[in-house]
């Protein structure tokens, strides 16, 4: 018997009834195992999407407030030698994958105004080099950081910072060094009073409620540092940001220390990763099910064409070519859920920015406040390296769910099958 024999009478019991009449509908019990499968693949990628656009959503709000890579002085050089970031930065900037480089100094303190008082990042930064790295820094580049001039102690405070020591646009506060001065009395904390001449917002409570940013020269005086303890780089492609830091690392030696943002951010980033991974995993399971009732739609099948089976034996047929024909039907039906699922994912994936507000309007309710979260819209972001493996698995779990009933039919004895006939 040849293939496309096989192919026809698959396809045909796929379509057929029990009555084996071609009605052109798919039979129930198929049509079921199809949906399932195609419900379960449209989940996954529904899921997987939304999951990938408030990953995206919360990355680029984090991003723009800080570097692709970030390249310190490493502890063990030697401390007679100051950081040469210039040096640095002319090596970095040299690759054709850093599009801007631009010095900084970090370092943590204490911010407090009257009793209120914070733990705070303290970013010394270079305005107009530092509006090549971030976006903040572009937004504000003619409004605050014009602001930041050396020698003035002018800061940028968070949005929720200034909330927090109930601070405004040209009201001082006090910067507290962890270093302090050794007197007669004993040490004696460094404090600096600084003027606030503006605040920002990136969206990410983190830094809106913990960064304060001033001019490098001003920082490294604060700090009592000879220059800026490191370089920031922005990146043509975010995503090459570990490779980038790896080949720098190599290339600068080990009297520096390169990271890149998925480390400066290790604890999100591996978060999202592992929430992701694990969503897949629970979801897949669900896609299994769904294919796995293809197993019950065949073993029925057999059951109620074991006499067509038998006459195919005794017309010549294989065991071979009886178990291909059950193949195909499991193999079709396998393909129609997951083609059907791929594309209701996608159909909703795309328009979930049309479907949500809709859902919301019609039962008038909201499902992300603004007063409680950040978004107020449902992301999405449909990836290819989410959707291509979603439709292999439920095609690879379509066909393993076809072996042991298409072997079954494979073993039919005609005689046996047609006794009671």
């Amino acid at each position: 018997m040849n293939t496309p024999f096989e192919w026809q009478i698959g396809w045909r019991y796929t379509r057929a009834g029990r009555s084996g009449r071609r009605n052109g509908f798919i039979s129930f019990i198929s049509a079921v195992s199809m949906l399932g499968i195609a419900l379960g693949v449209a989940a996954l990628i529904i899921v997987l999407s939304v999951m990938n656009g408030f990953q995206k959503e919360v990355r680029d709000r984090m991003l723009s407030i800080v570097a692709h890579v970030e390249i310190f002085g490493s502890a063990a050089a030697d401390a007679t030698a100051p950081f040469d970031w210039r040096a640095v930065a002319g090596v970095a900037t040299a690759r054709p994958d850093v599009l801007a480089a631009a010095p900084f100094v970090a370092a943590q303190a204490l911010v407090a105004r009257g009793e209120d008082m914070r733990g705070a990042v303290i970013r010394g930064v270079d305005p107009p080099a530092e509006a090549g790295i971030t976006d903040i820094a572009r937004q504000l580049r003619d409004g605050a950081f014009a602001r930041l001039v050396p020698g003035e102690w002018g800061v940028v405070v968070g949005v929720q910072l200034a909330r927090d020591l109930g601070v405004r646009e040209g009201e001082r506060i006090t910067i507290v060094s962890p270093g302090g001065q050794v007197t007669p009395a004993g040490v004696v904390p460094r404090l600096k009073q600084v003027t606030v001449v503006g605040t920002f917002d990136s969206g990410h409570y983190e830094y809106d409620s913990a960064l304060v940013m001033m001019h490098v020269e001003d920082a490294a005086r604060l700090f009592r540092q000879t220059g800026p303890s490191g370089v920031q780089l922005r990146l043509a492609d975010l995503h090459q940001a570990r490779r980038v830091a790896a080949e720098l690392a190599t290339e600068l030696g080990p009297n520096v220390v390169v990271r890149d943002w998925t480390r400066t951010n290790r604890a999100w980033y591996d978060a999202v990763q592992l929430e992701k991974r694990l969503m897949f995993i629970i979801l897949t399971l669900i896609v299994a099910v769904a294919a796995f009732n293809l197993v019950s739609t065949l073993v029925m099948t057999v059951t109620d064409k074991r006499a067509d089976i038998a006459i195919l034996r005794t017309l010549g047929a294989s065991p071979r070519s009886v178990m291909g024909i059950f193949m195909v039907q499991g193999a079709a039906s396998g393909v129609i859920g997951t083609l059907t699922g791929v594309g209701l994912g996608l159909l909703v994936a795309f328009n979930v920015d049309v479907i949500v507000p809709a859902i919301e309007r019609l039962f008038q309710t909201a499902f992300l406040p603004g007063s409680i979260y950040l978004i107020t819209r449902m992301p999405s972001d449909p990836q290819a390296g989410d959707i291509v493996p979603v439709a292999v698995i439920s095609l690879v779990l379509a066909f393993l769910a076809t072996l042991y009933p298409s072997w079954r039919a494979s073993r039919v004895n005609p005689a046996e099958a047609l006794r009671h006939e």
